[in-house]
């Protein structure tokens, strides 16, 4: 945690000094053309491995086969794993209570929750996850976004963003704890858990990702918009959709 709360000045001072030109459309996206073939590889994974997995699980009736438990259930191991680091940051960005709320809950779904592949502190004590990462953290301290990038499997990001994600991995206070097998089976849990989201959001994510002319700039403008409004930068979310 000291070496972390080390690092952040200087994350912070290389960020303020990433390119910060945006276009008149308010898109900064000098990798474009990197951007669009990791973009590709993203797409042909999710049509030919996630997509088709997913599908089963959602064959239009209510019902969830075994594959929906075990993601969820991996997905909530890999998210509680993530809780000590997301306390730091809401720390780090000046918020106590919802650090405190994110200890307990840590507290509460590694105990009851064997592990934390059960939910027990949001069913029973009222204890929700509070999303945050070090990306918010930088934004709090006013480091601008940077340009946007995409990242090959995780996805949509900006600069800010992916230095956030190299430091949240510092950041986590179980790592010193943990050998490199339990780190990375942590990191696969994480990235399980986003074919859990995809399957719930399959609806929204489908018309966007294979039926829109353009994906990739569709996919951009929809996560840029929804970040900046998540973080306080834009004053609405902006529907792409709307006529």
């Amino acid at each position: 945690m000291r070496h972390s709360l080390f690092l952040f000045p200087v994350v912070a001072l290389g960020l303020s000094a990433c390119s910060q030109g945006a276009g008149p459309d308010g898109i900064n996206d000098p990798y474009e053309g990197m951007n669009r073939r990791v973009h590709a590889f993203n797409r042909g994974l999710d049509a030919n491995i996630v997509k088709p997995l997913t599908d089963k699980e959602n064959d239009g009736d209510d019902t969830r086969g075994p594959l929906s438990y075990a993601v969820q259930g991996v997905g909530n191991f890999g998210s509680n794993l993530a809780l000590p680091g997301k306390a730091a940051n809401h720390l780090l960005q000046g918020k106590l209570a919802p650090a405190v709320r994110m200890t307990f809950r840590f507290a509460v779904n590694t105990t009851v929750g064997l592990g934390g592949f059960l939910d027990p502190a949001t069913a029973d004590f009222g204890l929700p996850e509070e999303d945050t990462d070090f990306g918010q953290t930088l934004a709090t301290w006013g480091v601008g976004e940077g340009a946007y990038l995409e990242l090959p499997l995780l996805g949509p990001s900006t600069e800010r963003d992916t230095f956030g994600r190299v430091v949240d991995l510092v950041l986590d206070p179980l790592g010193p704890q943990m050998n490199r097998d339990q780190r990375l089976i942590g990191f696969g849990a994480r990235i399980l858990s986003k074919a859990g989201d995809r399957a719930k959001y399959g609806d929204t994510v489908d018309p966007v990702l294979h039926e829109s002319a353009d994906s990739y700039a569709q996919t951009r403008l929809i996560w840029l918009q929804h970040r900046r409004f998540e973080l306080g930068e834009e004053g609405e979310a902006i529907d792409p959709y709307a006529e």
